[in-house]
């Protein structure tokens, strides 16, 4: 039940984000957009819920809870920023807004995009971490929380291969071409100019 509530999320996931942002740009209706966008966390929520009742229920911990608590991680972390970058894109293809700005590809621009991506990875795995560890204080030392264990690790690996794959861009800058240098720079300023209006 708990896998197929997992691609239920994620299926209804993009079907939200589809909704929301076609209704957003072809029928111009702004408020129905946002109520959809922001049904999106309920998602995880239901799974969430889910997940802690059929431990309620008395089934054994397994890796479909520890599968659970990864991906609510992950779309904590980076569900905000996926409906962000594909509302440009759809603000460029259906509002007739400009295209939105690719990430930087070089030198210390690059290594500064990938560092906020790495942070964002440590959020999710911290959401996934501690849901992991609240599921297994809630079996207590009667259930084999192994599995629960298990995706513990899991998590912290993920961070720290997505943070050795950061640090990468950092000790081995990319070189741009003549020319690209600046626009990469332009290209980082603007988004810290956006990051702050936003926040």
């Amino acid at each position: 039940m708990i896998v197929a509530l997992i691609i239920a999320c994620e299926v209804g996931f993009w079907v939200l984000l589809a909704l929301g942002l076609s209704v957003r740009y072809l029928l111009k209706w702004r408020r129905t957009s946002v109520v959809l966008l922001l049904c999106e966390p309920v998602l995880e929520l239901v799974l969430f819920v889910a997940a802690a009742i059929d431990l309620k229920n008395g089934s054994d911990p397994s890796w479909k809870h520890g599968l659970a608590a990864l991906y609510i991680g992950y779309t904590v972390a980076f569900g905000h920023y996926t409906i962000r970058w594909l509302d440009g894109h759809a603000a460029h293809r259906l509002g007739g807004a400009p295209p939105p700005r690719k990430p930087p590809r070089y030198g210390s621009a690059r290594a500064r995009h990938e560092a906020k991506l790495w942070m964002r990875a440590v959020y999710g795995g911290a959401v996934a971490l501690g849901l992991l560890q609240l599921a297994v204080w809630y079996v207590g030392d009667d259930g084999d929380v192994s599995s629960l264990r298990s995706f513990q690790w899991v998590a912290i690996r993920t961070v720290g291969i997505y943070g050795l794959i950061a640090l990468s861009y950092t000790i081995w800058p990319r070189k741009a071409p003549a020319g690209e240098e600046a626009r990469d720079q332009l290209t980082t300023e603007t988004e810290t100019e956006k990051e702050r209006v936003e926040s």
